[in-house]
């Protein structure tokens, strides 16, 4: 057992770890940490398999971005841990079901005799001019130019539609225009009032 094979078993270890505690732990935030957690390590294990520009991008959109981004909503939100565990009990033997089956499929589809090194061979390794980005953009926008394009406007009607369905109408406001408010005068504005100091 080279040490590549020790170091990928080490980080499918901590990810399965990951991953089972993000859906166990109550705690939302501590939830969302155990999932940057298990980006990071899926990034190096794709970093193993030489694609370092989508463990790169996995780190930098999901992790520095996203992973953020629900960290300030879990915050904001304040979620009242209380409510959350009322309800652990009762789904506990749905949840029980729908995990075991999730395990027997995942063993049926990876299991030894259709997923290993004797089925699928590891990936050749490349010299050190190799571009791992270089080689994934020629690919995307020759061989699979069409469906490239073709999720790009998807996402953008897709982005396009979101903004539309939050947009809420602006109420109508009385603004005075810059010109009238530069021309304005003390008298217009204040009013000096005289009174007659009074003593206890």
């Amino acid at each position: 057992m080279g040490i590549d094979v020790i170091i990928f078993y080490f980080f499918a270890a901590v990810l399965v770890f990951a991953a089972g505690m993000v859906v166990t732990v109550r705690n939302p935030v501590f939830a969302a940490l155990f999932l940057v957690l298990a980006f990071f390590t899926s990034a190096a294990i794709w970093i193993l398999l030489e694609a370092e520009f989508l463990a790169l991008t996995l780190v930098l959109v999901y992790v520095g971005a996203v992973m953020v981004l629900f960290l300030f909503v879990v915050m904001m939100l304040d979620i009242n841990l209380a409510v959350l565990k009322e309800g652990f009990a009762r789904y506990l033997p749905v949840g029980v079901v729908v995990a075991v089956l999730m395990i027997i499929q995942l063993a049926m589809v990876v299991g030894p005799e259709h997923f290993g090194l004797e089925q699928v061979a590891a990936p050749a390794a490349h010299g050190a001019d190799y571009s791992n980005t270089k080689e994934l953009g020629r690919i995307l926008y020759t061989v699979y130019l069409y469906p490239f394009e073709i999720a790009s406007v998807i996402l953008l009607v897709a982005i396009i539609a979101a903004i539309a369905l939050t947009l809420r109408k602006r109420r109508e406001r009385d603004l005075m225009p810059p010109e009238k408010q530069v021309a304005v005068k003390r008298k217009d504005r204040v009013r000096l009032v005289k009174m007659e100091a009074e003593k206890k």
